[in-house]
């Protein structure tokens, strides 16, 4: 079984900079980290890995920073990893990412699963697998719980609102993994060691090596969906201390929330 996990490096904090004219994050160095859900869609691929065997590989989309993301994931068990990496897919929103992915699977072939996480910390959209699924023409389900190969068929359960469903799916297909699905594996420093100077673990991908080689199609100009404004919340430093017996602050302190008409 050959299985493609999307991952995606995301900011290590809140203390982020938004670009004033593209409205888009600096990500270029920034503090970075994998995307928390995609460390699960990647537990998932190494214990399906690890019980039907096969291949896994991460696919990441970002600048060359994005390359250590790739890294982590081979550390943690990944066979290798791809990094689709092109000033062309800059500003890209949620479909035109999502088609940058789907060209690379293209590109690449051979797989039977694909894995996403259920959604990233710093776009919160939930919508990059769905669409990507789509675009490769697979079937696919989000907020997937747990999932096991039986009889070459994907089955798995799923959350739907307040009930959990159990299906099964043809493969190749796309799941979206939930953040209860598993509890994720540190990555190894012996893989560490046996991955150094390995240059063939990571391999480099540019819109010159996709099918669809039109510039229009990727980033910013393939995006139908721009942001007209972006800026970090104002912090607050403003403080009132309240002493005295409980019920004189419990009763300033309502003061305070219906003055200011909280309540």
């Amino acid at each position: 079984m050959n299985i493609i996990v999307c991952i995606k490096q995301v900011p290590g904090s809140s203390n982020v900079k938004v670009d004033p004219v593209t409205g888009v994050l600096i990500r270029d160095g920034a503090d970075s980290k994998m995307n928390p859900y995609d460390l699960y869609a990647l537990e998932t691929a190494l214990s399906l890995k690890e019980a039907h065997g096969g291949t896994v590989t991460a696919v990441t989309m970002g600048p060359p920073a994005a390359k250590q993301v790739l890294l982590e994931a081979v550390y943690m068990g990944a066979d290798n990893g791809v990094l689709i990496s092109d000033r062309r897919f800059a500003g890209a929103d949620v479909l035109a990412t999502s088609y940058t992915l789907s060209s690379c699977l293209v590109s690449l072939g051979n797989y039977d699963l694909i894995i996403c996480g259920k959604q990233t910390t710093d776009g919160d959209t939930a919508q990059v697998g769905a669409e990507m699924a789509e675009f490769l023409g697979l079937p696919h389900y989000s907020n997937v719980q747990s999932c096991e190969i039986v009889d070459g068929k994907l089955k798995f359960k799923c959350m739907l609102g307040n009930l959990v469903m159990s299906a099964e799916m043809d493969t190749p297909c796309v799941i979206c993994a939930d953040g209860e699905i598993n509890t994720p594996r540190l990555p190894s420093y012996k893989r560490k060691k046996a991955a150094e100077g390995n240059a063939d673990l990571i391999k480099v991908l540019s819109l010159d090596d996709f099918i669809d080689k039109d510039p229009k199609h990727y980033g910013l100009s393939g995006s139908p969906t721009q942001v007209e404004k972006i800026f970090p919340p104002e912090k607050m430093s403003e403080h009132v201390v309240v002493e005295g017996t409980s019920e004189e602050n419990a009763a300033h302190i309502y003061k305070i929330l219906c003055d200011r008409k909280f309540i």
